[in-house]
């Protein structure tokens, strides 16, 4: 896959610090919504608290689920010719976006665009909120990235820093889906996994492009993110490139072992994660409970 001028070198004339940044949401696509649906919400414990009709407009249907505060959306054609239809003739179900949330996503929008790092396929600015999505293209790691802020106010006055503070992908009614976060407080999106392309054994050089490009602070080969990590594992041939497995906090043991078996009767176990949407899922137990990032 080849780059954009200027991605796979970072030439940057202009430097912007890295800013603190949260892992807020993860996409994935499949085939069938509802076995979907069934299996997050039933298995996880958790609930839906949204449905988009907006992503119509892209020949999707989606839902969100909360792991506390943060998000997985999943999505799924609902007509032909569509990127994530492509993307699951491609990869099959799996890994769709990176859905990331700063302190000011505008500035950082300006940055990679005056430095042509990135392309900016769809974006918008309404009220509190910047909101753009960047092309795959040239971005090591197989994963459409987003990058979104909302601004401090009155009614939020420290948007990355509150555990269920509002987000925009989650509608408009943030009295319903807060209540939705908070009841599966006891969940924590700990982190993620990125596989690179076949070739590709740069996993470090992959979190230093991310850091670079999106001001994500980075501990070596991991990106930092204030409330998760995200790593890469080297390409390889016959493996698709894009998200591996997702890393789910539960804090309370018999929650934890609820969770094991209820995958164990699904038929979903694996060897120490569970299988849905196509890609792995690792729980851990934790012991943030309620306490913010």
């Amino acid at each position: 896959m080849s780059a954009p001028e200027g991605i796979s070198k970072i030439q940057m004339p202009t430097k912007l610090r890295p800013a603190p940044t949260r892992l807020r949401q993860i996409a994935l696509v499949v085939k069938d919504l509802d076995q979907a649906r069934h299996q997050l919400t039933h298995v996880i414990g958790t609930e839906v608290v949204f449905e988009d009709p907006a992503v119509a407009q892209f020949g999707l249907k989606n839902f969100l689920v909360p792991l506390g505060g943060d998000i997985i959306e999943v999505v799924s054609p609902s007509q032909s010719n569509t990127t994530a239809g492509r993307l699951l003739d491609k990869r099959d179900d799996g890994g769709y976006m990176i859905i990331m949330q700063t302190e000011d996503a505008r500035k950082r929008r300006e940055f990679i665009e005056s430095n042509n790092l990135s392309k900016v396929i769809w974006g918008y600015e309404h009220g509190d909120v910047v909101c753009a999505q960047y092309h795959p293209k040239g971005l090591k790691g197989g994963m459409m990235a987003e990058l979104d802020s909302h601004a401090p106010t009155k009614e939020n006055p420290t948007p990355l820093k509150d555990r269920f503070s509002p987000w925009h992908a989650c509608g408009p009614d943030y009295e319903r889906y807060s209540q939705g976060m908070k009841r599966t407080s006891h969940l924590t999106l700990e982190g993620c996994v990125l596989r690179l392309a076949p070739g590709d054994m740069g996993h470090e050089a992959a979190a230093r492009q991310w850091e670079e490009v999106f001001g994500v602070g980075r501990s070596r080969d991991l990106l930092a993110f204030t409330n998760a990590r995200l790593g890469f594992i080297r390409g390889k041939e016959g493996e698709r490139e894009g998200l591996v497995s997702v890393t789910v906090g539960v804090n309370g043991t018999e929650l934890f072992r609820g969770i094991l078996d209820r995958a164990s009767k699904a038929g979903l176990c694996g060897d120490g994660w569970i299988n849905m949407c196509g890609i792995k899922w690792y729980f851990v137990l934790t012991g943030h409970g309620q306490a913010k990032l």
